[in-house]
């Protein structure tokens, strides 16, 4: 029997961190994603919103017109990496049952990519952690993730990663489960 050998695709992987906190309980699980990643031959690139200025869309729809923002800051960087990018994985802290303001931000700001022409196929993934021991409880998190999914051209989604049970920063370092199913998410992107 003949048997086939494809290899693996090299991707380029963009993890937009949402995390208040350099090391918080999800940047940790990003950091984890982004290893498991570049052990299976992708390359990464983790942006830490925190440490950029994003202002919150304007509304203006002047990017219907241009395709460029009105707006100057940050988020202008961001846009070409988000069209080169293979695999997307957007991570936030839960914070009163949802996704945190800064990726909340973040995802209307995508807006002069709207109708996100050029983004089908591409695979996203949810990186999400809360104080909830329960996968339950964190379902409107993954609704406002769902709800931007509804928004793409064919978007393939995998799986969340659920940061349960991390409330307290480096609670997530007690989990070495959550650590795994990350580090792996991150190999099979």
């Amino acid at each position: 029997m003949i048997q086939l050998y494809y290899p693996k695709m090299k991707k380029k992987i963009l993890i937009i961190s949402s995390s208040a906190r350099k090391r918080g309980n999800s940047d940790t699980l990003c950091d984890a994603y982004a290893d498991g990643a570049r052990s299976a031959g992708h390359d990464v690139e983790k942006v830490r919103l925190a440490k950029l200025h994003i202002e919150p869309c304007l509304g203006c729809y002047a990017c219907e017109k241009s395709g460029q923002c009105a707006q100057k800051d940050d988020m202008a960087g961001l846009l070409p990496k988000l069209k080169e990018a293979d695999v997307i994985v957007l991570a936030s802290p839960v914070y009163f049952y949802t996704i945190c303001g800064r990726l909340k931000n973040f995802i209307d700001r995508t807006l002069p990519l709207y109708p996100y022409k050029g983004f089908a196929g591409k695979k996203w993934q949810l990186i999400i952690s809360a104080a909830e021991d329960e996968k339950a409880n964190m379902q409107h998190a993954v609704g406002d993730f769902m709800g931007f999914m509804e928004c793409m051209e064919e978007p393939v989604i995998a799986e969340p990663v659920y940061g349960i049970g991390a409330w307290q920063m480096g609670d997530i370092h007690h989990k070495p489960e959550i650590l795994e199913q990350a580090h792996r998410a991150g190999e099979n992107a």
